[in-house]
Order: C-alpha cells, then structure tokens, then sequence
C-alpha cells in the first residue's frame, strides 16, 4: 500500500487517480502510525512554501517525513520541501536534500508551466523510459543543480528536474500529469 501524504497540497487527489489508473492501493492520510507502515510514501505539493511548511510543523509531519525507511517520493512543492531552504517566504525545509529552492530570475516568464524536457537521466524511477521525453511542469522556484540531481530540465537556465538520496526520490514535475511518461515512472516507483 502506498501512503499519500495528507496536508494542504493540492494535487493529493490528481496523484490518487494516477495510482488508481495504475490499480495501486492508495491511501491519503496523515496518520503517522498509517504512513510509517505503507510500503512507499508519495509526498506531493502544490502550493506555497512557508504555508505548507507551517503545516507540517503543526502535525508533527516535519519530524516524520525524513525518517522515513520506505522509498519516498516528492513532486513538485513536496520536492521544494524535502530541500534545506527555499526562497519562497524564506522557508525553511526538511533538509533531506542539502540544497537550497531559488525563484527564477522575475524578468523572464514565471512560472515555467507546460510540458518540457529533462535530460541527463540518472535514475531507477526511469527505467524503461525513453531519454528526451517531455514532462509537465508548473513551478516559479527551482531546486538547483547537485550531486543528488538524476535529471536536468532548461527553462531560462539549467535546474535539477528530479533528485534522489537513498530511500528519498523527487520530481519537479508532476508524473501525475504527464501521461504515459509519468505513469511509467510512477509504475517504477511502485516497483521500487
């Protein structure tokens, strides 16, 4: 079973659906005894930064999410906040990924929003998928560039498009959105 992280982020039932379609057991939930026990833990995000994180503080969330054991899988915001800080609202985050969130440069067209290409590809959650796909995105902050970049996404400049350190994997894009490539990276992390 996996557990969906649940708080105020937006896309809980959109990631719900994709697994549904993938006849993944799901549940979203914030019950800690619940989330520790489920095989893989998706934690998905959209939204605002310092909101989200204040959230979590007050569920305790903070604590859990990076002691986790099981593969753990941040999209978008859920992503942002496994970093250390984020520029948004100068949050700071969990610090599972020791990098910071940045906001991109104001004079060019934010948010970096429709589908794109990641390239550089490092990463079991792609397995099987084709290099130079295109994924959907809707993002104004970056994650940057890092040893626990698995793929590169250009929008006004490089930024890293998905991370991972040990059991912890994220995606600036949502797989949820992204059709047939992101059903098939999702099926990957089930596989996991």
């Amino acid at each position: 079973m996996i557990a969906i992280i649940k708080y105020n982020g937006g896309n809980v039932n959109s990631v719900q659906n994709a697994l549904n379609r993938l006849n993944v057991e799901s549940l979203i939930t914030d019950d800690f005894e619940l989330i520790q026990k489920a095989d893989k833990v998706i934690f998905p995000g959209v939204g605002e930064a310092s909101s989200t994180m204040k959230l979590l503080k007050e569920k305790g969330l903070d604590q859990l999410i990076p002691t986790l054991k099981q593969p753990v899988l941040g999209i978008c915001l859920g992503m942002q906040l496994m970093c250390k800080n984020n520029e948004e609202g100068n949050t700071e985050g969990l610090g599972i990924f020791d990098i910071n969130v940045k906001k991109f440069p104001a004079k060019d067209i934010v948010p970096h929003m429709g589908w794109n290409t990641i390239s550089e590809i490092k990463s079991p959650l792609f397995s099987g998928i084709e290099k130079e796909n295109d994924l959907y995105f809707v993002h104004s902050y970056y994650c940057e560039l890092s040893e626990y970049t698995t793929s590169v996404c250009d929008y006004i400049l490089p930024f890293s498009a998905s991370l991972q350190k040990d059991n912890f994997f994220a995606t600036q894009f949502h797989p949820e959105k992204s059709g047939k490539m992101g059903n098939e990276l999702l099926n990957n992390f089930v596989k996991l």
